[in-house]
């Protein structure tokens, strides 16, 4: 098999386009997470409710995600992320025109279901088509594109909102994402090491099977359900305690809030080069123990302090699910593309299910209640670490 190498052009060129598939991807996907709020005041929903503009997008994500690493495996992994991404850039301005909030949330599900095509085929293509001595650096590099499209999308978003509207801030998002991914389209390198199979829904449970049956790899894939529950969780409400007094934070403040994503975009290639060095569970569980100090800082009310503890979290956050990520890929012997889409399957349920249930949390307990259902789900994770270790 030939694979892509350091140095080369393909390797340039690869990097470049998984970088922009993550950026475009999370730029939209998490749009309407800064304006939970505006949506709650316009739309007169509670915080729960608005919540589901985000939950219905990662919901259908990760269950689609299931059906797209299958589908590639008929028609090519290229052809299904170009599609998606087009699809998702071409809902992300659709979106805009939105009626009502019934339509936003219809509209944001549909969207799910285009984008599931990246995140569920980006991590098995490196895994398959480079060198195992750059998986780890390009795994933080396509993660680094998901955290700085994240930041952007939500900095952009919260400026356009306050000078227009959101109805301009997703319009221009969406041009924007249409843009990169006719380049995706143009630089990406054609797969050489995967083989195009016939779609058989047999054939397709027993693929998944292999990997359920795999109590070390499961244990793994689960950490996405307690890692992006935890995240989505923190983020989703914070929204709601910073727009309050005494902080009163305007929307474009509240967007800058996630300039702090710049730090996940470092940690996600940083601690993805550690763990190459020193091993996936030594450095994976120094990643998590960062993420939980952030999330208990975020305790204290001054405001630098709120600051300083999410930018902690998020940097040990990116660092958990790039580590995550490329330990799946290397532990995944044979199928990798359905093990990579089992884990964001978890992922993204975890976004949906964990992301709305912390409503409960913040309508009940305020931020402290937030806090400590963040903080129980990742010290959940500690023991599947170990298992995944051992076994």
């Amino acid at each position: 098999m030939t694979y892509i190498e350091k140095g080369s052009s393909e390797y340039v060129k690869a990097s470049i386009a998984l970088f922009f598939g993550g950026f475009v991807t999370f730029s939209i996907l998490y749009t309407t997470q800064p304006l939970l709020p505006v949506f709650s005041q316009e739309f007169h929903v509670s915080a729960v409710a608005a919540s589901l503009t985000l939950s219905s997008s990662t919901g259908t994500l990760a269950i689609m995600m299931l059906a797209a690493a299958s589908l590639s495996d008929q028609i090519g992994k290229k052809t299904v992320m170009i599609a998606s991404m087009l699809f998702t850039s071409i809902l992300s301005i659709m979106i805009a025109f939105s009626p009502n909030f019934f339509s936003l949330v219809l509209l944001r599900t549909m969207l799910g279901i285009a984008a599931a095509g990246i995140p569920s085929l980006a991590m098995a293509y490196v895994a398959e088509e480079f060198d195992s001595q750059a998986i780890g650096k390009v795994m933080g590099l396509y993660i680094s594109g998901t955290s700085i499209g994240g930041m952007a999308g939500r900095i952009v978003t919260g400026l356009l909102t306050d000078l227009f509207s959101w109805r301009t801030a997703l319009f221009s998002i969406g041009v924007l994402a249409l843009i990169l991914s006719i380049i995706f389209t143009l630089i990406l390198p054609t797969p050489k090491n995967s083989i195009k199979k016939e779609l058989c829904i047999k054939t397709v449970i027993q693929t998944y099977a292999v990997h359920v049956r795999n109590k070390a790899l499961m244990s793994l894939i689960f950490l996405g359900f307690l890692f992006m529950g935890s995240f989505v969780t923190l983020y989703n409400y914070i929204g709601y305690l910073l727009s309050e007094p005494p902080y009163s934070f305007s929307q474009s403040l509240l967007g800058f809030l996630f300039i702090v994503y710049i730090f996940g975009s470092f940690s996600s290639v940083y601690m993805g080069n550690k763990a190459d060095q020193y091993g996936h569970s030594f450095v994976l569980n120094i990643s998590l123990a960062l993420t939980i100090a952030g999330a208990v800082i975020t305790l204290m009310p001054p405001v630098l302090a709120k600051i300083l503890g999410v930018s902690l979290f998020t940097f040990g956050f990116f660092g958990c699910h790039s580590i995550t990520s490329a330990w799946i890929g290397e532990r995944a012997n044979i199928n990798k593309a359905q093990a990579s889409s089992l884990y964001l399957l978890f992922y993204y349920l975890g976004s949906s299910l964990v992301g709305t249930f912390g409503g409960y949390f913040w309508t009940h307990f305020h931020w402290f209640g937030v806090i400590s259902f963040t903080v129980t789900l990742l010290t959940l994770s500690y023991p599947l670490i170990m298992y995944a270790q051992k076994n």
